[in-house]
Protein backbone atom coordinates (compact mmCIF):
# COMPACT_ATOMS: atom_id res chain seq x y z
CA UNK A 1 0.00 0.00 0.00
CA UNK A 2 1.29 3.27 -1.00
CA UNK A 3 1.10 6.94 0.86
CA UNK A 4 -1.29 8.04 -2.04
CA UNK A 5 -3.77 5.66 -1.66
CA UNK A 6 -4.15 6.55 2.08
CA UNK A 7 -5.65 9.82 0.89
CA UNK A 8 -2.13 12.08 1.31
CA UNK A 9 -1.90 15.27 -1.44
CA UNK A 10 0.61 14.75 -4.04
CA UNK A 11 2.96 17.52 -2.77
CA UNK A 12 2.77 15.56 0.69
CA UNK A 13 3.57 12.27 -0.86
CA UNK A 14 6.55 13.71 -3.35
CA UNK A 15 7.92 15.46 0.42
CA UNK A 16 7.67 11.60 1.88
CA UNK A 17 9.45 10.12 -0.84
CA UNK A 18 12.18 12.65 -1.23
CA UNK A 19 12.67 12.06 2.16
CA UNK A 20 13.47 8.14 0.90
CA UNK A 21 9.88 6.62 2.29
CA UNK A 22 7.26 4.48 -0.53
CA UNK A 23 5.80 2.27 1.92
CA UNK A 24 3.49 3.23 5.27
CA UNK A 25 4.56 0.96 8.32
CA UNK A 26 1.91 -0.53 10.35
CA UNK A 27 1.22 2.50 12.42
CA UNK A 28 0.59 5.06 9.78
CA UNK A 29 -1.44 2.35 7.36
CA UNK A 30 -4.09 2.69 10.48
CA UNK A 31 -3.03 5.76 12.44
CA UNK A 32 -3.52 8.47 8.83
CA UNK A 33 -6.88 7.12 8.14
CA UNK A 34 -7.97 7.36 11.34
CA UNK A 35 -6.92 11.21 11.69
CA UNK A 36 -8.14 11.70 8.24
CA UNK A 37 -11.44 11.07 9.36
CA UNK A 38 -11.86 13.77 11.96
CA UNK A 39 -12.15 12.07 14.74
CA UNK A 40 -10.23 11.46 18.29
CA UNK A 41 -7.36 8.67 18.40
CA UNK A 42 -5.59 6.77 21.30
CA UNK A 43 -2.54 5.17 19.97
CA UNK A 44 0.21 2.84 21.26
CA UNK A 45 3.57 1.81 19.33
CA UNK A 46 6.98 1.07 20.29
CA UNK A 47 9.72 3.50 19.46
CA UNK A 48 11.25 3.43 16.19
CA UNK A 49 7.69 2.47 14.18
CA UNK A 50 7.00 5.58 12.70
CA UNK A 51 4.41 7.25 14.61
CA UNK A 52 5.50 10.42 14.10
CA UNK A 53 4.83 10.70 10.20
CA UNK A 54 1.52 8.92 11.39
CA UNK A 55 0.26 11.52 13.03
CA UNK A 56 2.01 14.50 11.18
CA UNK A 57 0.91 13.02 7.78
CA UNK A 58 -2.27 13.32 7.98
CA UNK A 59 -2.24 16.79 10.27
CA UNK A 60 -0.63 18.67 7.49
CA UNK A 61 -3.50 16.94 4.85
CA UNK A 62 -6.47 18.40 6.87
CA UNK A 63 -4.84 21.64 7.43
CA UNK A 64 -4.37 21.65 3.97
CA UNK A 65 -7.30 20.99 2.49
CA UNK A 66 -9.06 23.47 4.77
CA UNK A 67 -6.57 26.11 3.87
CA UNK A 68 -7.87 25.92 0.31
CA UNK A 69 -11.44 25.42 0.73
CA UNK A 70 -11.36 28.89 3.07
CA UNK A 71 -7.98 30.15 3.15
CA UNK A 72 -9.05 33.28 5.50
CA UNK A 73 -10.39 30.66 7.51
CA UNK A 74 -13.15 32.81 9.06
CA UNK A 75 -10.08 34.96 10.64
CA UNK A 76 -9.58 38.52 10.06
CA UNK A 77 -7.03 38.85 6.76
CA UNK A 78 -2.92 38.95 8.39
CA UNK A 79 -4.39 37.00 11.57
CA UNK A 80 -3.14 33.42 11.26
CA UNK A 81 -4.07 31.40 14.08
CA UNK A 82 -2.35 28.14 15.52
CA UNK A 83 -4.38 25.71 14.41
CA UNK A 84 -2.53 22.44 15.46
CA UNK A 85 -0.83 22.00 18.80
CA UNK A 86 1.50 19.13 19.54
CA UNK A 87 3.13 18.49 23.08
CA UNK A 88 5.76 16.61 23.57
CA UNK A 89 7.66 15.89 26.82
CA UNK A 90 11.14 16.89 25.90
CA UNK A 91 13.30 19.66 23.74
CA UNK A 92 15.07 17.03 22.04
CA UNK A 93 11.83 15.07 20.65
CA UNK A 94 9.93 18.32 20.22
CA UNK A 95 12.74 19.55 17.68
CA UNK A 96 12.92 16.13 16.08
CA UNK A 97 8.80 16.23 15.56
CA UNK A 98 8.58 20.30 14.10
CA UNK A 99 12.02 19.10 12.12
CA UNK A 100 9.48 16.02 10.58
CA UNK A 101 6.71 18.39 9.82
CA UNK A 102 8.88 21.04 8.18
CA UNK A 103 9.99 18.30 6.14
CA UNK A 104 6.59 16.56 5.10
CA UNK A 105 5.39 20.05 4.79
CA UNK A 106 7.53 21.54 2.87
CA UNK A 107 5.38 21.44 -0.51
CA UNK A 108 2.53 22.97 1.23
CA UNK A 109 1.74 26.36 2.43
CA UNK A 110 2.03 25.62 5.92
CA UNK A 111 4.43 27.38 8.89
CA UNK A 112 5.29 25.36 11.90
CA UNK A 113 7.45 26.73 14.91
CA UNK A 114 9.22 24.90 17.62
CA UNK A 115 8.67 26.40 21.22
CA UNK A 116 10.67 24.74 24.20
CA UNK A 117 12.87 26.59 27.51
CA UNK A 118 16.85 26.32 27.83
CA UNK A 119 17.07 29.06 25.65
CA UNK A 120 15.88 33.01 25.36
CA UNK A 121 12.39 33.08 24.90
CA UNK A 122 12.36 36.50 22.95
CA UNK A 123 13.43 35.25 19.14
CA UNK A 124 10.04 32.61 19.47
CA UNK A 125 7.98 35.75 20.90
CA UNK A 126 9.21 37.49 17.62
CA UNK A 127 8.31 33.78 15.61
CA UNK A 128 5.08 34.32 16.94
CA UNK A 129 4.14 37.24 15.50
CA UNK A 130 4.11 35.78 12.47
CA UNK A 131 2.11 33.05 11.03
CA UNK A 132 2.38 29.87 12.71
CA UNK A 133 -0.17 26.96 11.93
CA UNK A 134 1.18 23.90 13.57
CA UNK A 135 2.97 24.42 16.90
CA UNK A 136 5.46 21.78 18.60
CA UNK A 137 6.19 22.62 21.95
CA UNK A 138 6.99 21.41 25.63
CA UNK A 139 4.36 22.21 28.47
CA UNK A 140 6.68 24.32 30.37
CA UNK A 141 7.54 26.70 28.01
CA UNK A 142 4.36 26.76 26.24
CA UNK A 143 2.75 27.84 29.86
CA UNK A 144 5.91 30.68 30.00
CA UNK A 145 4.47 32.10 26.68
CA UNK A 146 0.47 31.80 28.04
CA UNK A 147 1.29 33.91 31.06
CA UNK A 148 3.07 35.92 29.01
CA UNK A 149 0.34 36.40 26.91
CA UNK A 150 2.50 36.05 23.48
CA UNK A 151 0.68 32.84 22.36
CA UNK A 152 -2.77 32.30 21.70
CA UNK A 153 -4.95 28.22 21.91
CA UNK A 154 -8.24 29.65 21.27
CA UNK A 155 -8.68 28.50 17.92
CA UNK A 156 -6.67 24.95 17.94
CA UNK A 157 -8.27 22.18 15.86
CA UNK A 158 -6.35 19.41 16.51
CA UNK A 159 -3.98 18.64 19.67
CA UNK A 160 -1.40 15.94 19.56
CA UNK A 161 -0.06 14.49 22.90
CA UNK A 162 3.05 12.90 21.59
CA UNK A 163 4.80 9.96 24.05
CA UNK A 164 1.89 11.32 26.74
CA UNK A 165 2.91 8.13 29.18
CA UNK A 166 6.59 10.03 29.45
CA UNK A 167 4.89 13.33 30.41
CA UNK A 168 2.52 11.61 32.83
CA UNK A 169 5.87 9.95 34.73
CA UNK A 170 7.79 13.55 34.01
CA UNK A 171 4.68 15.42 36.31
CA UNK A 172 3.61 17.57 33.70
CA UNK A 173 -0.24 16.47 34.45
CA UNK A 174 -1.24 19.35 35.77
CA UNK A 175 0.37 21.41 33.32
CA UNK A 176 -1.42 19.62 30.39
CA UNK A 177 -4.75 20.49 32.17
CA UNK A 178 -3.91 23.54 32.25
CA UNK A 179 -2.81 24.16 28.67
CA UNK A 180 -6.17 22.06 27.61
CA UNK A 181 -8.22 24.75 29.45
CA UNK A 182 -7.11 27.17 27.44
CA UNK A 183 -8.12 25.46 23.79
CA UNK A 184 -11.83 24.86 22.51
CA UNK A 185 -13.82 22.48 23.58
CA UNK A 186 -14.63 21.01 19.94
CA UNK A 187 -11.05 19.86 18.67
CA UNK A 188 -9.92 16.38 17.45
CA UNK A 189 -7.58 15.13 19.66
CA UNK A 190 -4.71 12.26 19.35
CA UNK A 191 -2.80 10.54 22.16
CA UNK A 192 0.38 8.26 21.30
CA UNK A 193 2.01 6.51 24.03
CA UNK A 194 3.97 3.94 24.25
CA UNK A 195 2.72 2.38 27.27
CA UNK A 196 -0.94 1.97 28.09
CA UNK A 197 -0.41 2.25 31.88
CA UNK A 198 -3.75 3.31 34.34
CA UNK A 199 -2.83 6.30 34.41
CA UNK A 200 -2.70 6.66 30.71
CA UNK A 201 -6.15 5.64 30.57
CA UNK A 202 -7.87 8.28 32.86
CA UNK A 203 -5.98 10.57 31.18
CA UNK A 204 -7.44 8.93 27.74
CA UNK A 205 -11.18 8.64 29.18
CA UNK A 206 -11.07 12.78 30.31
CA UNK A 207 -9.70 13.69 26.61
CA UNK A 208 -10.73 11.31 24.36
CA UNK A 209 -14.46 11.18 22.63
CA UNK A 210 -15.06 7.97 21.14
CA UNK A 211 -11.58 7.19 19.97
CA UNK A 212 -10.34 4.93 17.27
CA UNK A 213 -8.09 2.75 18.97
CA UNK A 214 -4.93 0.99 17.59
CA UNK A 215 -2.28 -0.86 19.40
CA UNK A 216 0.72 -1.80 16.51
CA UNK A 217 2.89 -4.09 19.01
CA UNK A 218 2.54 -5.83 22.23
CA UNK A 219 3.01 -3.28 24.85
CA UNK A 220 6.32 -3.64 26.58
CA UNK A 221 7.74 -5.65 23.60
CA UNK A 222 11.23 -5.24 22.40
CA UNK A 223 12.27 -4.79 18.54
CA UNK A 224 13.16 -8.45 17.29
CA UNK A 225 15.46 -6.21 15.17
CA UNK A 226 17.55 -5.62 18.36
CA UNK A 227 20.30 -8.63 19.33
CA UNK A 228 19.87 -8.20 23.34
CA UNK A 229 23.12 -9.60 25.60
CA UNK A 230 24.06 -8.79 29.11
CA UNK A 231 27.86 -8.57 30.47
CA UNK A 232 28.07 -9.74 33.63
CA UNK A 233 30.94 -7.42 35.14
CA UNK A 234 32.02 -6.00 39.14
CA UNK A 235 30.35 -2.49 39.09
CA UNK A 236 33.68 -0.80 39.29
CA UNK A 237 35.01 -2.50 35.82
CA UNK A 238 32.37 -1.33 34.59
CA UNK A 239 33.75 1.90 32.23
CA UNK A 240 37.02 -0.40 31.56
CA UNK A 241 34.36 -3.39 29.85
CA UNK A 242 32.54 -0.72 28.38
CA UNK A 243 36.27 1.21 26.66
CA UNK A 244 37.31 -2.52 25.81
CA UNK A 245 34.19 -3.51 24.06
CA UNK A 246 34.34 -0.24 21.86
CA UNK A 247 37.94 -0.17 20.85
CA UNK A 248 37.67 -4.18 20.64
CA UNK A 249 34.94 -4.21 18.18
CA UNK A 250 35.31 -0.90 16.70
CA UNK A 251 32.02 0.39 17.75
CA UNK A 252 31.51 3.95 15.53
CA UNK A 253 28.31 4.99 17.14
CA UNK A 254 27.11 4.42 20.61
CA UNK A 255 24.49 5.42 22.89
CA UNK A 256 25.16 5.00 26.40
CA UNK A 257 22.82 5.45 29.06
CA UNK A 258 23.54 6.34 32.41
CA UNK A 259 21.20 6.79 35.82
CA UNK A 260 22.18 10.15 36.87
CA UNK A 261 23.95 13.67 35.21
CA UNK A 262 26.87 13.49 37.73
CA UNK A 263 27.17 9.52 36.26
CA UNK A 264 27.32 10.78 32.40
CA UNK A 265 29.67 13.61 32.98
CA UNK A 266 32.08 11.16 34.87
CA UNK A 267 31.47 8.64 32.33
CA UNK A 268 32.06 10.92 28.93
CA UNK A 269 34.85 12.52 30.28
CA UNK A 270 36.58 9.26 31.34
CA UNK A 271 36.05 7.78 27.87
CA UNK A 272 37.16 10.50 26.15
CA UNK A 273 40.53 10.77 27.95
CA UNK A 274 41.27 6.84 26.88
CA UNK A 275 41.02 8.08 23.62
CA UNK A 276 36.69 7.73 22.84
CA UNK A 277 35.42 11.08 21.58
CA UNK A 278 32.62 11.01 24.14
CA UNK A 279 30.16 13.88 25.45
CA UNK A 280 26.77 14.07 27.72
CA UNK A 281 23.35 15.08 27.41
CA UNK A 282 21.06 15.61 29.83
CA UNK A 283 18.60 18.11 31.46
CA UNK A 284 21.51 20.29 33.16
CA UNK A 285 23.25 21.27 29.85
CA UNK A 286 22.42 24.16 28.14
CA UNK A 287 20.34 23.73 25.10
CA UNK A 288 23.27 25.09 22.64
CA UNK A 289 25.70 21.75 24.36
CA UNK A 290 22.64 19.80 24.05
CA UNK A 291 22.42 20.70 19.84
CA UNK A 292 26.10 20.33 18.90
CA UNK A 293 26.56 16.79 20.85
CA UNK A 294 23.61 15.40 19.04
CA UNK A 295 24.38 16.89 15.71
CA UNK A 296 28.30 15.77 15.89
CA UNK A 297 26.32 12.22 16.82
CA UNK A 298 23.95 12.03 14.56
CA UNK A 299 26.50 13.16 11.56
CA UNK A 300 29.35 10.44 13.59
CA UNK A 301 31.85 12.84 14.38
CA UNK A 302 30.95 12.17 17.68
CA UNK A 303 31.74 8.34 18.91
CA UNK A 304 30.17 8.16 21.99
CA UNK A 305 26.84 10.23 23.64
CA UNK A 306 25.99 9.39 27.11
CA UNK A 307 22.49 9.73 27.93
CA UNK A 308 20.31 9.97 30.92
CA UNK A 309 16.68 8.42 30.20
CA UNK A 310 14.80 11.92 29.80
CA UNK A 311 17.17 13.40 27.31
CA UNK A 312 17.70 10.52 24.97
CA UNK A 313 13.92 10.91 24.19
CA UNK A 314 13.16 12.09 21.02
CA UNK A 315 17.18 10.85 19.51
CA UNK A 316 15.90 9.46 16.56
CA UNK A 317 18.74 8.15 14.42
CA UNK A 318 18.35 5.96 11.33
CA UNK A 319 20.26 2.96 11.87
CA UNK A 320 21.92 3.48 15.16
CA UNK A 321 23.90 0.06 15.66
CA UNK A 322 24.75 -0.06 19.31
CA UNK A 323 23.17 0.77 22.77
CA UNK A 324 24.78 0.19 25.81
CA UNK A 325 22.93 0.41 29.79
CA UNK A 326 26.10 1.08 31.34
CA UNK A 327 23.52 0.93 34.10
CA UNK A 328 20.02 -0.70 34.05
CA UNK A 329 17.16 1.87 35.05
CA UNK A 330 15.45 1.54 38.22
CA UNK A 331 12.04 1.56 35.76
CA UNK A 332 12.18 -1.65 33.97
CA UNK A 333 9.84 -0.09 31.25
CA UNK A 334 12.65 2.73 30.46
CA UNK A 335 14.68 -0.53 29.28
CA UNK A 336 12.22 -0.73 26.72
CA UNK A 337 12.61 2.58 25.37
CA UNK A 338 15.95 2.91 25.73
CA UNK A 339 17.14 -0.13 23.49
CA UNK A 340 14.65 1.12 20.75
CA UNK A 341 16.40 3.72 19.84
CA UNK A 342 18.57 0.96 17.83
CA UNK A 343 17.00 -1.59 15.22
CA UNK A 344 14.19 1.77 13.98
CA UNK A 345 12.15 0.94 11.56
CA UNK A 346 13.20 -2.38 10.90
CA UNK A 347 16.98 -1.79 10.64
CA UNK A 348 19.11 -4.37 13.05
CA UNK A 349 21.18 -3.28 16.18
CA UNK A 350 22.49 -4.50 18.92
CA UNK A 351 21.98 -3.65 23.02
CA UNK A 352 24.52 -4.41 25.22
CA UNK A 353 23.90 -4.69 29.40
CA UNK A 354 26.71 -4.14 31.84
CA UNK A 355 25.51 -5.71 34.66
CA UNK A 356 26.72 -5.65 38.61
CA UNK A 357 25.65 -7.57 41.44
CA UNK A 358 23.67 -4.85 42.54
CA UNK A 359 21.23 -4.55 39.10
CA UNK A 360 20.34 -8.53 40.02
CA UNK A 361 17.12 -7.00 40.99
CA UNK A 362 16.75 -4.88 38.29
CA UNK A 363 17.38 -7.32 35.64
CA UNK A 364 14.94 -9.86 36.68
CA UNK A 365 12.52 -6.86 36.50
CA UNK A 366 13.42 -6.21 32.94
CA UNK A 367 12.87 -9.87 32.15
CA UNK A 368 9.70 -10.12 33.75
CA UNK A 369 8.73 -7.36 31.80
CA UNK A 370 9.57 -8.55 28.29
CA UNK A 371 8.63 -12.07 28.86
CA UNK A 372 12.25 -13.31 28.20
CA UNK A 373 15.80 -14.10 29.09
CA UNK A 374 18.43 -11.91 28.26
CA UNK A 375 21.57 -14.17 26.97
CA UNK A 376 24.43 -13.36 29.32
CA UNK A 377 28.10 -12.88 28.24
CA UNK A 378 31.09 -13.73 30.53
CA UNK A 379 34.02 -11.91 28.98
CA UNK A 380 37.52 -13.83 30.04
CA UNK A 381 39.25 -11.14 31.68
CA UNK A 382 36.14 -9.77 33.40
CA UNK A 383 34.64 -12.94 35.19
CA UNK A 384 32.88 -10.74 38.24
CA UNK A 385 34.61 -11.46 41.83
CA UNK A 386 32.32 -13.80 43.57
CA UNK A 387 32.78 -12.32 47.14
CA UNK A 388 32.14 -8.75 46.06
CA UNK A 389 28.14 -8.47 47.87
CA UNK A 390 25.65 -6.39 46.74
CA UNK A 391 25.19 -2.49 47.40
CA UNK A 392 21.87 -0.69 47.36
CA UNK A 393 21.42 2.01 44.00
CA UNK A 394 22.10 5.28 45.06
CA UNK A 395 18.36 6.81 44.12
CA UNK A 396 17.68 4.00 43.24
CA UNK A 397 15.30 1.12 44.58
CA UNK A 398 16.39 -2.12 43.74
CA UNK A 399 13.30 -3.55 43.58
CA UNK A 400 13.23 -5.55 39.77
CA UNK A 401 12.07 -1.79 38.08
CA UNK A 402 9.08 -2.05 39.48
CA UNK A 403 8.20 2.01 40.40
CA UNK A 404 8.98 5.10 39.76
CA UNK A 405 11.66 6.17 42.40
CA UNK A 406 11.91 9.86 40.82
CA UNK A 407 15.76 9.65 41.86
CA UNK A 408 17.24 9.25 38.39
CA UNK A 409 19.05 12.28 38.49
CA UNK A 410 16.73 13.59 36.05
CA UNK A 411 16.16 17.80 36.06
CA UNK A 412 13.07 18.67 37.85
CA UNK A 413 11.49 22.27 38.93
CA UNK A 414 11.84 24.20 36.15
CA UNK A 415 10.10 25.78 33.41
CA UNK A 416 12.29 24.19 30.25
CA UNK A 417 10.38 21.77 29.51
CA UNK A 418 11.17 19.61 32.34
CA UNK A 419 8.86 18.17 35.26
CA UNK A 420 7.66 20.15 38.41
CA UNK A 421 7.84 16.70 40.03
CA UNK A 422 8.57 13.12 39.96
CA UNK A 423 5.45 10.99 39.23
CA UNK A 424 5.02 7.62 40.41
CA UNK A 425 3.72 4.69 38.60
CA UNK A 426 2.11 0.90 39.01
CA UNK A 427 3.44 -2.03 38.18
CA UNK A 428 5.61 -1.89 35.33
CA UNK A 429 3.87 -3.88 32.52
CA UNK A 430 0.25 -3.63 34.02
CA UNK A 431 -2.06 -4.31 31.51
CA UNK A 432 1.29 -6.25 29.13
CA UNK A 433 -0.34 -9.47 27.24
CA UNK A 434 -3.83 -8.09 26.32
CA UNK A 435 -5.69 -8.53 23.47
CA UNK A 436 -4.50 -5.83 20.90
CA UNK A 437 -6.60 -2.74 20.52
CA UNK A 438 -9.33 -2.02 17.41
CA UNK A 439 -10.34 0.84 16.02
CA UNK A 440 -13.90 1.37 16.86
CA UNK A 441 -16.27 4.77 15.13
CA UNK A 442 -17.02 8.15 16.17
CA UNK A 443 -16.88 11.62 15.65
CA UNK A 444 -13.76 13.71 18.02
CA UNK A 445 -14.92 17.07 19.68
Amino acid sequence: MSFSSLGLSDEIVRAVTEHGYTVPTPIQLQAIPAVLSGGDLLAGAQTGTGKTAGFTLPILQRLSQAATKNPSGGHAPGHYPIRALMLTPTRELAAQVEESVRTYGKYTKLKSMVMFGGVNINPQIQRLRSRVDILVATPGRLLDHVQQKTVDLSHVEILVLDEADRMLDMGFIRDIKRVLALLPRHRQNLLFSATFSDEIKTLADGLLDKPALIEVARRNATAETVAQKVYKVDRERKRELLAHLIKEHNWHQVLVFTRTKHGANKLSEQLTKEGIPALAIHGNKSQAARTRALSEFKTGKLQVLVATDIAARGIDISELPHVVNFELPNVAEDYVHRIGRTGRAGSEGEAVSLVCIDEKKLLEGIERLIKREIPEVMLPGFEPDPSIKAEPIPNGQNRGGQQRSGGRGQPSGNRSGTPSAPRPRGPAGSGAGKPPLHRSGGRGR
